[in-house]
């Protein structure tokens, strides 16, 4: 492989925050796939990937300019954390301990708090080897951030090889026994961000059950077979065949806004998801070794984000697929823990493969 051919990556300034620098890293594989990367809240920005016909467009929801992530992101490719997804009442419980979050969603708490992992400024570090490319996003959440205890050291890695194979590894260490569920929230229209719905990309999901909620979106602490509702996606199904489906659990999350429990081989990484845009033939596999996946299908876009390209992203116009323990995980017992203790690495992987059919 020549030199030109081989991935590269780019750093441009993307802007400034009260914190310092943003910068913009490009990384591109051999075969022209883009994935474009801010330090700020390791928002995934861009990601160009090919459709049957070789024509590249943008398939994730973004803005144009930093100023517009720091103004009004709700999460659009963003790293979410200390805890992904909800708490209830923004309250759990370590070794008799109780700790108080935000509450930022209703009576709940979500993604991390008012200032969660999407808002901070992470180092970054470039990547680069013959047959990929990646940066390496660090950051200390201090003991009691947030309301989270311990000191937590998270490093996220992000890699694209010449597959076109976009990894995101999360490895985390604390000083203190604390609760950890990194994610990241990128909103994806297979057909190219901001130009149609995504009620016709066909969805399976590796998963035979799910995880209901109340009218708040927390979990019950049921864990309910899919069979026979709107949430049986374990053959691959149009996103809008069911989302109006008259269903308890439609009518509370608005259209999909829950967690799967997957089907998995083993320790390592599983199939998740699978994702088909029939008019573009882009195919997107997802991996993880996480136990669980919300899908969420944008029921709360209205019009009112001005994406990229000036287009505004519409009432369900990108869904995402955030791998994770499930929602509200240190007050549901018979959830798989979410617990790190200070002699504990945590570690988990994604990714997320683009192909055409």
């Amino acid at each position: 492989m020549n030199e030109a051919n081989q991935p590269s990556i780019q750093k441009t300034l993307f802007g400034n925050t009260s914190e310092g620098t943003a910068e913009l890293y490009t990384l591109k594989n051999s075969h022209g796939m883009e994935v474009a990367i801010t330090n700020y809240g390791g928002i995934i920005v861009k990601l160009i990937v090919p459709d049957k016909d070789g024509n590249f467009a943008d398939v994730t929801l973004g803005y144009d300019s930093l100023s517009q992530y720091i103004e009004a992101n709700p999460y659009f490719g963003a790293i979410v954390g200390r805890y992904g997804n909800r708490i209830a009442k923004g309250q759990f419980e370590l070794d008799g301990q109780t700790y108080q979050l935000a509450t930022n969603n209703g009576a709940n708490h979500l993604h991390g708090g008012k200032k969660g992992f999407d808002k901070v400024l992470w180092e970054a570090s470039e990547m680069k080897d013959t047959t990929s490319v990646g940066l390496l996003l660090t950051y200390t959440s201090k003991d009691m951030e947030e309301g989270y205890p311990g000191n937590l050291t998270i490093a996220v890695t992000y890699r694209l090889n010449n597959e076109n194979e976009l990894s995101i590894h999360y490895e985390a260490k604390t000083d203190k026994k604390t609760i950890c569920n990194l994610t990241n929230h990128a909103y994806f229209n297979l057909a190219g961000a901001g130009n149609t719905d995504i009620l016709a990309h066909q969805l399976m999901i590796n998963a035979e059950y799910f995880t209901p909620v109340d009218s708040t979106l927390i979990p019950t602490g049921e864990i309910k077979p899919v069979a026979g509702t709107a949430f049986d996606f374990t053959t691959a199904t149009p996103i809008g065949a069911r989302v109006e489906a008259n269903e308890t659990q439609i009518k509370f999350g608005g259209g999909y806004d829950h967690n799967f429990v997957l089907k998995r081989e083993g320790e390592g990484l599983s199939l998740a998801a699978t994702v088909y845009e029939p008019t573009s033939g882009r195919y997107l596999e997802v991996q993880t070794t996480e136990p669980g996946v919300q899908f969420y299908c944008g029921n709360f876009l209205t019009g009112k984000n001005i994406g990229k390209g000036d287009k505004p992203y519409s009432f369900r116009s990108g869904f995402c697929l955030e791998t994770q323990h499930f929602p509200d995980s240190p007050n549901q017992p018979n959830f798989p823990s979410v617990v790190l203790e200070p002699t504990q690495t945590y570690q988990t992987t994604t990714i997320y493969r683009f192909s055409v059919k």
